[in-house]
């Protein structure tokens, strides 16, 4: 299903994301695409790529969560986050196997790092690839914390059925359509 399901949506997206890559280009120099290390299933580190939002030189002073009204953002990077436009060329992930569709969400690996040592059981997260999008982020949004992160992974972990994944799916859009919890 994943395989099928990037291919059709890397297809239908390609022309969105080259677009939009055009204007991030012209907005603020530097690259239109962001590479970010991130943890993935049994610990295994992979490279994501996005689109980027924010000015070339957000994490100059080091790597920090987005923020409400963040400075770092631009106006392009703003409507492609609040749409998740800037998402879809993490579609290659899924293609190489290194993510799948639907999953906990992939951290990087120093919150990684740091969430084992303070999370009991937050290594469990590991056990499935990461997703695209999963029962966290539409269930609990961008401001839970890592704990309440935590919970849902665990409970998609556990429940782990088409269904499931098909409610996550069809979350998933609404949560697209209406910009929710974007930052």
């Amino acid at each position: 299903m994943d395989l099928v399901l990037a291919t059709v949506g890397m297809i239908l997206a390609l022309p969105l994301i080259l677009f939009f890559a055009v204007l991030v280009m012209l907005e603020t120099p530097g690259s239109p695409f962001y590479i970010q290390e991130r943890v993935g299933k049994n610990g295994k580190h992979f490279n994501i790529i996005k689109l980027r939002s924010m000015r070339a030189d957000a994490e100059k002073d080091g790597a920090k969560w987005a923020e409400v009204n963040d400075t770092r953002v631009t106006k392009v990077g703003a409507f492609i986050r609040k749409t998740r436009i800037d998402e879809l060329p993490q579609l290659l992930s899924v293609l190489k196997g290194d993510m799948s569709l639907i999953g906990p969400r992939p951290e990087r690996p120093m919150f990684t790092a740091q969430f084992n040592k303070e999370i009991k059981g937050f290594e469990h997260r590991l056990l499935v690839k990461p997703g695209l999008t999963g029962l966290a982020q539409v269930s609990g949004g961008y401001d839970i914390s890592p704990q309440e992160k935590l919970h849902y992974d665990l409970e998609y972990i556990k429940n782990l059925n088409f269904a499931l994944e098909l409610k996550i799916l069809i979350k998933t859009f609404k949560v697209v359509l209406t910009g929710e919890g974007a930052r």
